[in-house]
C-alpha cells in the first residue's frame, strides 16, 4: 500500500511556529513531531511506501525524514512550485503511483486505520473516500429564522453538528486522469465534479480521534492530552 502525505502548505494558522519550521514538523508532547507520527501509523498499519508533497520549507522535511527507513517505510518526494491545492500536486505524479492510494493531510493527528479506510475504498471501486468526523460548531450569536418579515425561531449561540472531512482519502488514480497536470486543484472542487457527473464520492465514517493540528485550539489540546494518548497513537513505538 501507498500514501501520499500533503505536507506543502504554509501553516499560517499555527504563526509564529511555522514561520521556522513546516507544519507537519511542529512538536507533539515531548519527542514527536506530527509527520513522526503519521510514518509510525502508515508503517505499523502495512503501508510500504508513501510520497511527500512538499513545498515550503520542504527541505527541512527531506531532511528530517530522508528515505522513511528509520520508520521502515520507503519515502520518496514530489516538490510544488507554486501552490496547487489539495488535489493538484496529485496529477503529476500518477504515473508513478498505484492504481489506488491514500491520501492524508500532513496535521492529521488520529488513532484511525489508514489500511482499513484504502481496502474499503477499493472493495467498494468508489471513484473517491473520504474519511468523515462528527463535529460540533458553535455559533457566537443568537440565530433567527424569519418568515414575511416576522422572526418565527429564535436560538441563542445554538451548538450545530455536521459531519466534516477528516483530510484523509482513499483516491483511485482514473478519477484524476480528467484534469491537467500542473494546473491546481482543489479538494472541494474534485467532489463538486465528481457529484456534477453522477459519481458520489463514498464516505468512511468515523468516531475515533481526531484533531487538525492547524487549528491552534486542536494542537493546543492534542499537546495537552498526548501523554495519556500516546498507547492509542503508537502503540509498540509509544
Amino acid at each position: 500500500m501507498h500514501a501520499v502525505i500533503l505536507a506543502g502548505g504554509k501553516g499560517t494558522r499555527l504563526r509564529p511556529y511555522t514561520t521556522c519550521l513546516p507544519k507537519p514538523l511542529v512538536p507533539i508532547g515531548d519527542q514527536h513531531s506530527i509527520l513522526d507520527i503519521v510514518l509510525c501509523q502508515l508503517a505499523a498499519s502495512g503501508f510500504a511506501s508513501a510520497t511527500l508533497a512538499i513545498g515550503h520549507l520542504g527541505h527541512l522535511i527531506r531532511s528530517y525524514v530522508g528515505d522513511g527507513s528509520r520508520w521502515g517505510i520507503a519515502v520518496d518526494y514530489a516538490e510544488e512550485e507554486s501552490p496547487l491545492g489539495t488535489i493538484g500536486p496529485l496529477l503529476g505524479m500518477l504515473d508513478r503511483l498505484p492504481p489506488h492510494f491514500l491520501v492524508m493531510n500532513g496535521d492529521v493527528l488520529t488513532n484511525l486505520d489508514y489500511a482499513v479506510l484504502l481496502r474499503r475504498h477499493v472493495a467498494e471501486d468508489a471513484p473517491l473516500t473520504v474519511a468523515t468526523y462528527q463535529r460540533q460548531v458553535k455559533i457566537d450569536f443568537g440565530v433567527l429564522s424569519t418568515k414575511d418579515g416576522q422572526i418565527v425561531e429564535f436560538a441563542e449561540k445554538p451548538t450545530l453538528d455536521y459531519r466534516v472531512s477528516m483530510g484523509v482519502y482513499g483516491v483511485s488514480g482514473e478519477t484524476l486522469r480528467r484534469y491537467t497536470p500542473g494546473l491546481p486543484l482543489g479538494f472541494d472542487e474534485l467532489v463538486l465534479d465528481l457529484l456534477a457527473g453522477d459519481e458520489p464520492p463514498r464516505e468512511y465514517a468515523f468516531d475515533g480521534y481526531w484533531l487538525d493540528i492547524g487549528r491552534p485550539d486542536d494542537y493546543d489540546r492534542a499537546n495537552a492530552e498526548f501523554d495519556l494518548l500516546r498507547p492509542t497513537l503508537l502503540g509498540a513505538r509509544a
